[in-house]
């Protein structure tokens, strides 16, 4: 596979909550197209919804490459633009690796860190309003998409608070498409922080994720802490850039229409489970997608993919597959059933995402309860998306109440 005059990603798209029509069209021609990367390297895109579900599924694909230097690209990003783990041992090395995170997203412990999330969005809130004293706009990116998050991601790692600022600014370096070699960097910044605070922890163990993960290291000689590191900076870059998007985008979609905004707000408990699936299934804050690699030649949606080619698996376009649903593009929080991939699905579904539904409910469940009128300060179509990370998003949402 060699690069050509294929469509280059990311496509133009009309405001960040619309993804490019261009997605649509190549669906037309087929769920698995020819496309060309962000720094010009050849991949497969798919954007059929069964078609992306399979590609979970087929052990054939993978995030490793069985010749690493030979793959293609798809970003200047730290993380998920580039070949990850050993060929060999990739899929037994996931499954044991979920099954060591299994504890520190159980049920009991969501449950537990609720209260934490609640609390974590209240202080976030009581900002938003101080910010709002002199009448002006207030950018609620600044004031609760991006810092509640990372506050709740370094509660469950086990993160002294102080240096939550520090976790921000390698989250937001990491993802970076931007600045080179300076991604890469924080990632090996981030990898000594997690090293030292493992150190801390053999000391004076806790309930939280890299506490858990030091326990194991007694088990398993051979999970090190290179291994510590390397999830913790996965959970880190999951936890925060992901959810603060939609977060970002779930606030959009709801004040862009009013009428969607007061009937959450008019019954939240009951509503609220409908209406953050469907901001799940909307939100597309980037216009890339999951990349993976063919480790044996495949056939799927009626291509043959050959061992080696890389596949990036459009979320966002398998969401509004009209096969699937039903007006995909309307936002319809009453909408049964949503089988939406924004998770990911089989093996690879998100460890995280009851956390990151926790946290979307208690935003959404209490936002307009303390902001009974709140209104975007600006339109839609003025938000710039944001082209220089991975996760795509925006940098703020002017708002006003």
């Amino acid at each position: 596979m060699t690069a050509s005059t294929a469509p280059r990603l990311p496509f133009d798209r009309p405001n960040v909550l619309e993804i490019a029509p261009l997605f649509e069209v190549l669906r037309r021609e087929g769920p698995v197209v020819a496309v060309t990367t962000p720094v010009g390297d050849p991949a497969w895109l798919v954007t059929g919804f069964e078609q992306v579900r399979a590609a979970f599924t087929d052990p054939r694909f993978g995030r490793s490459h069985p010749a690493p230097e030979e793959a293609s690209a798809l970003s200047d990003a730290a993380l998920l633009s580039r070949p990850q783990g050993d060929h060999e041992t990739e899929h037994a090395e996931h499954a044991r690796m979920r099954r060591l995170l299994v504890p520190a997203f159980s049920a009991n412990r969501i449950r537990r860190l609720a209260g934490r999330v609640q609390e974590f969005a209240d202080r976030c809130f009581d900002d938003m309003e101080r910010a709002g004293r002199g009448g002006g706009p207030v950018d609620l990116h600044e004031h609760l998409s991006f810092p509640l998050p990372v506050l709740v991601i370094c509660e469950l790692l086990g993160v002294p608070f102080e240096d939550h600022e520090t976790f921000r600014v390698l989250s937001d370096r990491m993802g970076r498409m931007d600045i080179g070699a300076g991604a890469d960097a924080a990632l090996e910044e981030f990898a000594a922080y997690m090293s030292r605070l493992a150190d801390r922890k053999r000391r004076e163990p806790g309930q939280d994720v890299v506490s858990d993960l030091v326990r194991a290291q007694a088990d398993d000689p051979a999970f090190g802490d290179d291994d510590v590191a390397r999830l913790a900076a996965g959970l880190l870059f999951a936890g925060h850039e992901t959810t603060s998007n939609r977060i970002d985008l779930g606030a959009l979609y709801l004040l862009t229409d009013l009428a969607r905004r007061d009937a959450l707000a008019a019954d939240p408990e009951r509503r609220i489970h409908g209406f953050v699936e469907e901001i799940l299934r909307l939100s597309a804050p980037g216009g890339l997608g999951i990349l993976r690699y063919a480790h044996d030649d495949v056939e799927l949606g009626g291509v043959r993919i050959a061992r080696g080619d890389a596949v990036v698996l459009s979320l966002a376009a398998a969401n509004r597959d009209e096969t699937v649903f039903p007006a995909p593009d309307a936002f319809d929080p009453d909408r049964k059933p949503n089988s939406h991939v924004a998770f990911a699905y089989g093996g690879f579904f998100c460890i995280g995402a009851s956390l990151a539904r926790t946290e979307l409910r208690v935003v959404f469940g209490s936002l307009f309860r303390r902001f009974p009128g709140m209104r975007l300060a600006v339109g839609v179509d003025e938000l710039e998306i944001r082209t220089n990370r991975v996760t795509g998003g925006v940098d703020r949402v002017p708002v006003l109440w």
